[in-house]
């Protein structure tokens, strides 16, 4: 793979990438064709990161289908398929991570402690491998994309880091290799979050600015279905993650719950149409 993009740089093309876990769906399908549009070679890497699953996760059973994936990328006309083994990442002896002080002590990584070092540390080595001018992430995954692109600009990594907008299923599901995990019935229990985030969103707009009236909205929607437990509901600064209270400028909306064995994560921006007034301030 090093050897390529040192090809690829030498000829002078631009290398974009696209890290997955695979299982790949329309969601990161639209990460490929928006590398596509950016660079003229696109390396869409596939590997379940052991690091960044915790005691208990789902590393054993995380979906994985090798061979369906490479034929959508060959249909994407993806120009590689770096797929490596744990052994080659993470070989005998190997004892170095990457970890961020602020950022991952919010939202999922508060309930996921090792998560986001898992995430830090192979997107590091997945670039450092890949040596791309860019690399396209999910907005989906909002902390990861944060994550990766404070990572980035701490180490000085010469890499544009890229987000895309979150794919939706038709019935307003955000697109997850998770989303496999649903039982037969769970799909109304599952659509309790984007329906959450747009009644935020319509709140918001039409210019509510409590962020604790919004969150309990959220949490009444999502709690109407059975099958439901929720990790957060949260509203946050969409750069630093912490919590907001009086939404006078645009904000960020994240949930995490629990379908039946299915952990779903979903987030929007929400935009206020105008600050709130001083006495709207101060019962906040």
């Amino acid at each position: 793979m090093q050897a390529q993009a040192d090809a690829w740089r030498l000829e002078g093309r631009r290398i974009a990438l696209v890290p997955t876990m695979g299982f790949l769906h329309a969601g990161h399908l639209s990460l490929v064709r928006l590398a596509r549009k950016m660079a003229d070679k696109v390396v869409v890497s596939i590997f379940v990161n052991p690091t960044q699953f915790g005691p208990g996760e789902d590393l054993e059973a995380y979906p994985r289908d090798p061979e369906r994936d490479r034929a959508l990328l060959a249909a994407e006309a993806a120009d590689v398929l770096f797929l490596p083994s744990v052994a080659e990442m993470y070989p005998e002896g190997y004892q170095t991570r990457v970890s961020l002080d602020r950022l991952p002590h919010h939202l999922c990584g508060l309930s996921r402690p090792v998560h986001f070092g898992g995430v830090a540390t192979v997107v590091a080595k997945l670039i450092h491998i890949a040596k791309p001018q860019l690399a396209v992430f999910g907005e989906k995954d909002y902390q990861q994309l944060l994550v990766v692109r404070r990572m980035a600009r701490d180490l000085n990594l010469d890499v544009e880091i890229v987000g895309a907008p979150t794919v939706r299923e038709s019935d307003g599901l955000a697109m997850s290799s998770r989303n496999a995990y649903l039982a037969e019935g769970q799909r109304p229990a599952a659509l309790t979050l984007s329906r959450a985030l747009n009644h935020a969103r319509k709140q918001v707009a039409e210019g509510e600015h409590r962020a604790a009236a919004v969150i309990a909205n959220a949490v009444a929607t999502i709690q109407a279905e059975a099958d439901t437990a929720i990790d957060y509901v949260k509203i946050c600064d969409p750069e630093t993650l912490e919590d907001v209270s009086v939404i006078d400028r645009p904000v960020r909306m994240a949930l995490a719950v629990k379908v039946g064995r299915s952990r779903l994560i979903d987030n929007m921006a929400l935009v206020p149409p105008h600050p709130p007034s001083s006495a709207q301030g101060e019962t906040s």
